[in-house]
């Protein structure tokens, strides 16, 4: 950190405040987040670690772990040290600066063992977006509970679960309201990518890893190759996370056979959005379709390891996002050997032929989407930052 920007923020340590972020989709929250706490307090001052969305809202950032887009055991356990690295860096920026407040973004491996060592050196622990607790690690409510200050929550079921525990909690609602949204129609979009609104369309969204990538597109273009020769006039949409890198998708895509196949790298919301049905990696993009209410199918394979570690742990039914929200199974859910070429086509072919049932699983998405908020999350976040940091100065 340059010298003039370590000089204010040590005159200004009641207007710092440093905030965690460790992969994509967090870093984008954290993003909104800071821009939502300037707009309300410009004076205030941002640190951290995060990537690209964080330094753009003006967040000076030590580390950036986004690029270290790694899920499960083993692969974490690859990359043990530059996670070591920057956890014991951010240590000691807390040490020198002495924030107001820690925010903590998701990404519980690194973010609860941080929580532990902040608190200890008298400073307030504010984590946004919580944990996956409920769903496997319960154990961990209690760390949140003796080192977390305040758990600000995008689900209400969330709310729920951390009263029941004790734990001092707020539900802002999902930042994802307002910035899923589509700009133009579905006609509109597939002529600007060279396809028709007459055809039914199929969305694959393979997910924003690029161990997510190796392990689904290869299955989804398979699957997509058996809908295509029983039902020639489908065309198909790859759409890109903007983490992946084009050719990662391009290795799997050049050698295809002749099939109405694009690949979409932009205007995400749109290309969703001129969906019939989706094939979907379970994550976030679970609820960005959700949220445009398109009827989906929702697969997830990870390695052997892994997988049987998950399969000890995990206490809920569902996995998908989107089932959490709705505390039902809406729509299906393939996982590791069930996520395969011939069950796969068969869903999405059952969804495509069944007008009722996509009439059902429509409206069941519109009741998910009133679940997750009235819109204005990061705002919402924001002034209860504001309000416990002026509370407890």
């Amino acid at each position: 950190m340059g010298a003039p920007l370590q000089k204010t923020i040590m005159s200004m340590t009641a207007k710092h405040l440093m905030i965690i972020a460790g992969e994509a989709s967090g870093d984008l929250h954290a993003g909104h987040l800071v821009l939502a706490l300037k707009a309300q307090d410009p004076s205030l001052i941002f640190s951290g670690i995060g990537g690209e969305q964080m330094r753009a809202a003006g967040v000076h950032t030590y580390a950036d772990l986004t690029k270290i887009a790694v899920i499960g055991f083993a692969e974490v356990l690859k990359h043990y040290q530059e996670f070591k690295r920057a956890f014991d860096l951010i240590l000691d920026k807390i040490e020198t600066t002495k924030p107001a407040a820690v925010i903590l973004v998701d990404y519980p491996g690194f973010n609860l063992r941080l929580a532990k060592e902040i608190k200890q050196r008298g400073i307030r622990v504010i984590y946004y977006i919580s944990p996956q607790v409920w769903a496997w690690k319960k154990n961990r409510v209690k760390l949140i509970k003796q080192y977390v200050d305040r758990m600000l929550v995008l689900f209400p079921f969330e709310k729920t679960f951390y009263e029941k525990m004790g734990v001092p909690v707020d539900f802002v609602g999902n930042p994802l309201v307002d910035t899923v949204q589509a700009v133009t129609t579905k006609a509109e979009f597939l002529a600007s990518v060279g396809m028709t609104d007459y055809q039914f369309t199929v969305g694959l969204l393979p997910g924003s890893r690029p161990q997510e990538i190796e392990r689904h597109l290869p299955t989804m273009l398979a699957a997509a190759r058996r809908l295509a020769e029983e039902f020639p006039m489908l065309q198909f949409l790859v759409i890109k996370a903007p983490t992946i890198a084009l050719p990662a998708i391009e290795k799997y895509t050049t050698t295809l056979p002749a099939m109405r196949l694009k690949i979409i790298q932009t205007n995400t919301y749109d290309a969703i959005n001129a969906c019939d049905v989706c094939c979907v990696a379970s994550g976030t993009a679970t609820l960005e379709t959700a949220l445009l209410l398109k009827p989906m199918i929702v697969i997830y394979k990870t390695s052997w390891l892994t997988w049987a570690l998950a399969k000890c742990v995990i206490r809920i039914p569902n996995i998908a996002l989107v089932n959490v929200v709705a505390e039902q199974r809406v729509v299906p859910e393939l996982l590791q050997h069930n996520a395969n070429p011939g069950r796969i086509a068969r869903e999405l072919k059952s969804i495509l032929t069944d007008d009722e049932r996509m009439e059902k699983i429509t409206e069941e998405l519109r009741a998910v989407r009133e679940k997750l908020g009235e819109g204005k999350a990061s705002q919402k976040a924001a002034q209860t930052i504001l309000n416990l940091l002026i509370n407890t100065a």
